[in-house]
């Protein structure tokens, strides 16, 4: 038995097959941000920091010949959302019924699949990370006219981060407004702006990311952004009565963001 204590649950295994795998839809369908940074781990619930193999002297030596240095390290954030279940819909579920109610489920998994893609995008500053956004070293490029004319600003993103050494392929986050934007428009012609954004300037994935604000351009070169990750996306048990049964969803991560000019930002459409 680990710390999810998902033994302890009044859940068969029909029932739990069907919540992961309702899980684990929602979420593939809302994480974005570890889409386009580099993935390390999972490395287990009891991994703790994140090594940024760098030092700080200590001011305050036992003696006069000795010097002291810490360790740096990031800590990882645990992320936790609670979600309750109807135990007449998972009781359903081992009858063969389809289509039971797993809305809670589903609203977990996009609240901690949107805190994720902010604090990799725009930082969580309580739990020590500092996301892309904040941390490139380019000003935001500021998005002006039709949406027609988003390529432009994509591609002057995209030849800002040429400049300065970085390169390619390169992928683009877009927040939910603009997606819709992006995919809803053509070009003059009838050639879908997306497809355009895809082939002829990024070269490299397009990903739709709730929680992100406006739109980023980043190398995918790798090395550039690390996503540190302790335990992965799991459910654990917490109790239940006559009525439900309550699970919650849990992670545990950091983010490093290694080469600050390896992104752009564009401001919001």
């Amino acid at each position: 038995m680990n710390h999810l204590l998902r033994e302890l649950a009044p859940l068969s295994d029909a029932a739990w097959k069907e919540v992961d795998e309702e899980a684990k839809a929602r979420l593939g369908t809302y994480l974005a941000a570890r889409r386009l940074v580099d993935f390390s781990g999972p490395q287990g619930w009891d991994h703790s920091a994140h090594n940024l193999g760098r030092t700080s002297a200590v001011a305050d030596s036992p003696h006069a010949d000795l010097r002291v240095r810490t360790r740096r390290v990031l800590p990882l954030v645990e992320l936790r959302v609670p979600f309750s279940l109807a135990r007449a819909e998972l009781d359903d579920i081992e009858r063969g019924a389809g289509g039971v109610d797993l809305g809670p489920l589903d609203e977990a998994a996009k609240v901690i699949a949107l805190a994720e893609n902010v604090a990799v995008f725009h930082g969580f500053a309580a739990g020590g990370i500092e996301g892309i956004t904040q941390a490139t070293s380019h000003g935001a490029i500021k998005v002006t006219g039709a949406l027609d004319s988003y390529p432009t600003h994509v591609a002057r993103a995209v030849q800002v981060l040429k400049e300065d050494g970085i390169g390619g392929p390169f992928g683009l986050a877009l927040s939910s407004d603009v997606w819709t934007g992006v995919v809803e428009t053509t070009e003059h012609g009838g050639y879908p702006l997306l497809e355009h954004l895809r082939r002829a300037i990024i070269g490299g994935p397009i990903v739709w990311a709730p929680g992100l604000e406006g739109a980023v351009v980043l190398s995918q070169r790798g090395g550039d952004f690390v996503f540190d990750c302790g335990q992965d996306l799991s459910i654990g048990y917490l109790g239940h009565d006559v009525d439900s049964v309550t699970l919650y969803l849990e992670e545990s991560f950091t983010f490093k963001v290694v080469d600050e000019d390896a992104a752009v930002a564009l401001g919001p459409a």
